[in-house]
């Protein structure tokens, strides 16, 4: 056998590669977010369960939690709060709990809360729900009881599978409503923002994302002081930028590095992820993937792409029930699924609409296997 050794020790001598290189340890990390989770006067009615007596949000995750458990970390934006009763939608949202533990329960980890109804229901409704969702265990951040608290955990840093990641979160405003003292609702302060994303650099993080709630609503198209913020946000050490707020999709910018690697990206807007806004481009969004690799110390985008999903809204019995429905579950079981000509019409205009304005990303074809 030691002629085949020696023929080995040739042949990677040729190739310009030591025989006994080290093997780099590669990690990778998938991440998914998901738009505003809002909760609408029809969307409460409609997960009342009489017979039980509680609130049932399940059908509203049935058909994309599948892709929502694949995922290593699934964030999305709580736009609601958990006030207590009465449960109330549009324009002071309070929310059963039940509506957090169905998002935890397909797959969500992570709540963003800075937003512009975080304080809708006043002091009692922002510290309650903290607490509910500390009880549930779900991670939150952009809201916060205290100083004291922001300061210890914030920027938020998640370690899984050897990635350490940093998430920031900040929202335009809270509805002109002024943050009552001591709590804090991280507000767009470039000053602030430019000492935690220093913070989160300091901290050893392999990559930073920055969450923000901003822009206008219902403009399908960012507009300058988005592009501004975000120059600002990648020149002071952020690698993502995820936008939410203005309720319909929003274009995706990449920019590359001189080798043609993808270096950074901003999603302008994601959309709703559920709401009852049923016009045209209001009544889906999609959910954005992040594939990150850390090959020694070394942590870049190993690639990028979206998942579009249209609103559902079943009508029977005088009430609502409401399905994220993705779109390629939907092309690959339509026959099967009892949907009214209306709808489907609803549904390719909205797939048609979103393909078009991303088609400068990759589409996640996770459905389409």
């Amino acid at each position: 056998m030691r002629w085949m050794k020696c023929l080995l020790a040739l042949l990677w001598f040729v190739a310009g590669v030591p025989l006994y290189a080290q093997v780099k340890d590669t990690s990778r990390l998938s991440i998914v977010f998901a738009g505003d989770i809002m909760g609408h006067d029809e969307q409460i009615n409609g997960a009342w369960d009489s017979a039980t007596l509680t609130y049932n949000y399940e059908p509203t995750y049935r058909y994309i939690k599948p892709f929502i458990e694949h995922a290593d970390l699934a964030v999305a934006n709580l736009e609601v709060t958990l006030g207590g009763p009465p449960y109330k939608g549009y324009p002071e949202f309070s929310s059963p709990d039940a509506i957090a533990q169905a998002a935890k329960d397909a797959g969500f980890d992570i709540f963003i809360q800075a937003n512009n109804h975080a304080l809708d229901r006043g002091k009692t409704g922002f510290i309650r729900t903290l607490a509910v969702l500390d009880s549930m265990n779900i991670i939150h951040t952009g809201t916060f009881a205290d100083a004291e608290s922001r300061s210890v955990n914030y920027p938020l840093i998640v370690e899984k599978n050897n990635i350490r990641l940093a998430l920031l979160n900040y929202t335009y405003g809270t509805n002109g409503l002024e943050i009552p003292k001591p709590f804090i609702i991280n507000r767009i302060d470039t000053s602030q923002i430019s000492k935690d994303l220093e913070k989160a650099r300091a901290g050893n993080s392999d990559f930073v994302i920055v969450t923000i709630h901003w822009g206008l609503e219902y403009e399908r198209f960012e507009n300058q002081q988005q592009k501004d913020l975000a120059a600002f946000l990648f020149n002071h050490g952020a690698d993502a930028v995820i936008g939410s707020h203005p309720h319909v999709v929003q274009p995706v910018d990449m920019y590359f590095n001189a080798d043609s690697l993808l270096s950074k990206v901003v999603v302008f807007s994601l959309g709703n992820f559920v709401s009852n806004q049923r016009a045209q481009y209001k009544d889906g969004g999609i959910v954005f993937g992040l594939d990150l690799v850390k090959s020694d110390s070394n942590t870049t985008m190993e690639k990028i792409s979206y998942l579009p999903y249209w609103v559902y809204r079943e009508d029977a019995s005088g009430r609502s029930t409401f399905f994220v429905l993705p779109v390629g579950y939907y092309e690959k079981n339509s026959d099967s699924l009892i949907l009214k000509d209306y709808d489907r019409y609803k549904i390719a205009r909205f797939s048609e609409d979103t393909r078009e304005h991303l088609r400068n990303v990759p589409e996640n074809r996770f459905y389409n296997k």
